[in-house]
């Protein structure tokens, strides 16, 4: 990067770190340290909220996304407006209410200590987990730029990080998430500009999305009912309802976020941002994908845009083979560019539908050939390299903005994403360490102590998770699209938690016995469906949601219904943690 991009990264990170930390307030205290002493406004957690998604696997993982799978990813999210409305007047009142710390105090007060022990420990291998996609992310990105090794340097992102954590608390976070969001969304501009204004002169935007359209890019809706297929719209209203009832409604990451709020309405409010402002959101950074695929129509890019293997595959007795694919794949290329332009100008001159037609599916032909090409050069990779997992989809956005972007533009999104990965992997291990210390530390190991002992042991369990995730990382960054890595490890827990909390709040007769069975019915359900069939991610959380239900209920009225264990519903869950 040129000195301009780096003095960019440089001042955008000190200034964040420096502005989180000197907004923390009585970071010394339980309350404060963990719910920034419920005083924060709801436009500020509104945002929170939202940029603890718009990490930066929004912006490698999805750009990436969108680049090989044009707009359809955007219907995971049908489900989230109606979601939003559902908790707002569901469980944002009766969290408030409360006066909880996490979300799982709640099943102890309604069921037993067993059922909240066993949804807190769900949460942190999940969340932790889903942590470690995090920290993928910006890895991939220095991996990229430095030609570093990946390990190194996911460990050189994220204990940095681990320390912003300790020191910072909830408070911290949340201001930087405030100041990361308007970054995020002011880098993603500038890409789909750059982008835009690396179209061929004689090809218009409109033409140019037709001819992404024309091999399906542009394809944001799909009515087939078919639950092997990941991305149609009843997946994505069904399954993406229940994902996201249980994202916002049970995972301590967000139900910390509106806690944090100064009252019951500006939490609502909070949510609500995310219902209006979410999929307009995604659609723009889907549609940086789309535009990336628009612009290597015309501009040659790499046939592999993950490089790392490309000295092993050289020295091996192979390298004629992967030299006649680069060969093949320039020519493909020019093929393909000549049929763009040609379709963009049938397009663009009104010419008979015939004509279009027949241009469409020459360029439909050429792209095809063109990925054929890509997928023999990754076969060839693997069988060189014997790394099973290689996956160049998180490549694909760092590529762009490395080569093509002009000086000034690739420093602000550098450290865009920079600042959003630090703001979220920062959000996600304060939630990792609240859960820890109220749900497990406090409840069963030290219940006695003043705030100092249990905020200090936070602190130690910020440094436990923030390892965790590194080691997780390692293992995500190669895993495919980031952002599909990182929901299909929510959708395993994420359905068989919610169903806990329907048999707590809507399931008069369920006790602590069927909740707990119900739980592990729920998860080992999730287990079989998702090794032995191919069903879609996305119907993960209702299967599991759906399980845990209808066993809890059942095993609850075998063992002598409500009586036997907790409390009616809507009894009011502890304030102390247990």
């Amino acid at each position: 990067m040129h000195w301009i991009d780096w003095t960019i990264v440089v001042v955008y990170l000190v200034w964040i770190i420096w502005t989180g930390l000197r907004l923390s307030r009585k970071t010394e205290e339980m309350e404060g340290y963990f719910l920034a002493s419920r005083s924060l406004p709801w436009w500020a957690v509104g945002l929170s909220v939202m940029a603890t998604q718009l990490s930066a696997i929004t912006l490698v993982g999805t750009t990436g996304q969108g680049y090989v799978g044009g707009l359809s990813f955007v219907q995971t999210y049908f489900g989230l407006p109606l979601a939003m409305v559902i908790l707002s007047v569901t469980v944002v009142p009766f969290f408030h209410r409360a006066k909880v710390y996490t979300a799982y105090e709640y099943p102890e007060r309604r069921f037993d200590s067993k059922t909240r022990f066993l949804t807190a420990l769900l949460f942190l291998v999940s969340r932790g987990l889903s942590c470690g996609v995090i920290i993928a992310a910006p890895a991939v990105i220095l991996s990229v730029i430095f030609g570093w090794n990946l390990t190194l340097t996911i460990l050189a992102f994220g204990v940095p990080t681990i320390f912003y954590t300790m020191k910072g608390g909830v408070q911290a976070v949340t201001w930087a998430d405030v100041k990361q969001m308007f970054v995020i969304v002011g880098g993603l501009i500038a890409a789909v500009i750059a982008l835009i204004m690396g179209l061929p002169e004689d090809v218009s935007l409109g033409a140019a999305l037709h001819t992404a359209g024309s091999v399906g890019k542009m394809e944001a809706l799909n009515f087939d009912f078919d639950i092997t297929n990941q991305y149609t719209f009843w997946s994505g209203l069904c399954g993406g309802l229940f994902l996201h009832l249980s994202y916002f409604g049970c995972d301590q990451s967000q139900v910390q976020r509106y806690l944090t709020a100064k009252s019951v309405d500006e939490a609502r409010h909070s949510l609500l941002m995310s219902a209006y402002f979410k999929i307009p959101l995604q659609m723009l950074v889907l549609m940086t994908g789309v535009l990336m695929f628009v612009f290597f129509l015309f501009n040659e890019g790499p046939m592999l845009f993950k490089n790392t293997h490309l000295s092993a595959v050289q020295a091996s007795v192979r390298a004629p083979e992967y030299a006649g694919l680069e060969q093949e794949f320039n020519q493909a290329f020019e093929n393909r560019r000549l049929a763009a332009r040609a379709l963009a100008g049938a397009q663009a001159e009104g010419t008979a539908a015939d004509a279009r037609e027949f241009a469409a599916s020459q360029f439909t032909a050429a792209d095809s050939a063109i990925r054929d090409v890509r997928a023999r050069a990754k076969a060839l990779v693997v069988d060189v390299t014997d790394d099973a997992s290689y996956n160049d989809t998180n490549y694909v956005f760092p590529t762009f903005v490395t080569r093509f972007m002009p000086i000034g533009l690739v420093g602000l999104i550098i450290a865009a994403i920079f600042a959003a990965a630090m703001s979220s992997i920062a959000a996600e291990l304060n939630s990792l360490a609240t859960a820890t210390v109220i749900d497990v530390y406090k409840r069963h190991i030290r219940p006695v102590a003043d705030d100092a002992h249990f905020v200090l042991v936070s602190k130690y369990a910020t440094v436990f998770w923030g390892l965790f995730a590194c080691v997780v990382a390692t293992y995500a960054a190669g895993g495919g699209s980031l952002i599909e890595v990182v929901n299909q490890y929510g959708s395993y827990f994420y359905g068989s938690i919610l169903g806990v909390f329907i048999l707590a709040l809507g399931i008069k007769e369920a006790n602590g016995h069927g909740a707990f069975i119900g739980l592990i019915a729920g998860m080992a359900a999730v287990g079989v469906v998702a090794t032995l069939t191919d069903t879609a991610w996305l119907w993960q959380n209702v299967i599991g949601a759906v399980v845990v239900t209808i066993v809890g209920t059942l095993v609850s009225m075998v063992t002598g219904g409500a009586a036997a264990t907790g409390s009616a519903p809507g009894t009011a869950a502890p304030t102390s943690g247990g």
